[in-house]
């Protein structure tokens, strides 16, 4: 008998329409669900439930505690009194409070419990967040949208041992980045600019990695992208 695919939750994103649905819906990246599924995960889409951008708590734990693992998933910009900023730069994009108010609270109750989990792009921003970090709203010219980039590696991270690599072609879609890093978080990886690209958490209670770029982009054709989303659901595997 076939051993059951670790569940594991990608919080779903907005979306204002979708040309096959008609009306509003919520989606997930068909390449990020993918990803998870050659890892051997079962990836399912939850529902982002958070009334006047706050999540219950209680709720979301519940939520949780019927998964393996959690993946956080790119998207829009986090609403910049989040991370504490005065005042929102022009090119803030996307905000919705609902998405903002249930990411952060799933993000806080995984890390509380120990939850694998593998944050990606906005998802790592979120986890900074939550750590007490800050963003830079914009990062001034610098070109990390739409672009594959070198990254740096660090030897002997969590990043390095898991892509089994110190350097990296990164598929990269971010004009926003880490400013203040959260309590506990270390960088793991880097741009040629010295732009953060990839965090880790010291004493972490469960499995942890964060990268700021998009690793199911390339996931299909790269070993070391696909590798984040093996090791996310072998951890999930073992709970």
């Amino acid at each position: 008998m076939t051993a059951p695919r670790p569940l594991i939750a990608l919080p779903a994103r907005f979306a204002d329409s979708t040309s096959a649905l008609r009306y509003a819906a919520e989606v997930n990246a068909r390449a990020l669900v993918e990803a998870v599924w050659r890892a051997g995960g079962e990836p399912v889409t939850i529902h982002p439930y958070a009334p006047e951008g706050i999540a219950d708590p209680a709720g979301v734990a519940a939520r949780l505690a019927r998964f393996d693992g959690l993946l956080l998933p790119g998207g829009g910009d986090l609403a910049p009194h989040r991370y504490g900023a005065r005042g929102r730069h022009d090119s803030v994009y996307d905000v919705d409070d609902e998405q903002d108010g249930f990411d952060l609270e799933v993000a806080r109750q995984a890390l509380r419990s120990g939850l694998p989990l593998l944050a990606v792009c906005r998802g790592l921003q979120v986890v900074n967040t939550v750590l007490g970090g800050t963003l830079h709203q914009d990062m001034g010219g610098r070109e990390h949208r739409d672009t594959v980039h070198p990254v740096a590696i660090r030897p002997g991270s969590r990043i390095a041992r898991i892509t089994g690599a110190e350097k990296t072609e990164a598929s990269c879609w971010h004009h926003q980045c880490v400013d203040r890093l959260g309590d506990g978080l270390r960088i793991a990886a880097t741009a040629a600019d010295g732009t953060p690209e990839a965090v880790e958490l010291t004493g972490a209670q469960g499995w942890f990695a964060a990268v700021q770029w998009h690793p199911e982009d390339t996931a299909h054709e790269d070993p070391a992208q696909q590798r984040l989303f093996d090791a996310l659901v072998r951890a999930a595997g073992v709970l």
